[in-house]
């Protein structure tokens, strides 16, 4: 790792920590929102495709285990590899995810283009934690040690 990457908060330990914290937080409130009746998934999107690529039925931690993994993933691209990583930005590789999971995954579930094979809400239902996924990711970015705020790009003002 250069000097500079390091500089401007894009160590591996830092940008792998926020993922980990995204994903937990994000998987907190889907969780919770399922537990209370609010959800109107079938299924937790993150267990229905660990289901479908182990093939058999799962219990919802190894579900959360994927969804660590992936928010992980795409948390570390952002930090480490995005040369801006502005809210804008954040909440496009948001919107990008989103539009991901209505166009591809849901059909692959076999929960319709958009989740409309089992309720328009699915739409909304799924947008809420990629817009989550987004803010926090900017904001842990941003002001945890080390981030934008500490070394603004050229332009950028310190918060």
């Amino acid at each position: 790792m250069s000097e500079v990457q390091y500089a401007e908060g894009r160590g591996w330990l830092r940008a792998s920590s926020i993922g980990v914290v995204v994903a937990v937080l994000t998987a907190a409130v889907m969780v919770t929102l399922l537990k209370v009746g609010l959800s109107p998934f079938p299924k937790p999107p993150s267990l229905k495709f660990a289901e479908i690529v182990l093939g058999r039925p799962l219990p919802l931690p190894v579900g959360l285990l994927f969804h660590l993994s992936y928010v992980t993933f795409w948390s570390i691209a952002f930090v480490r590899y995005f040369r801006h990583r502005s809210l804008t930005t954040a909440l496009a590789l948001a919107g990008t995810l989103w539009i991901g999971i209505l166009v591809v995954f849901f059909p692959m579930f076999g929960w319709g283009f958009a989740g409309l094979g089992v309720s328009p809400k699915l739409i909304p239902a799924s947008l809420l934690p990629h817009l989550l996924f987004g803010l926090l990711l900017w904001g842990f970015n941003r002001y945890l040690p080390g981030g934008a705020a500490a070394h603004p790009a050229p332009g950028e003002e310190s918060a």
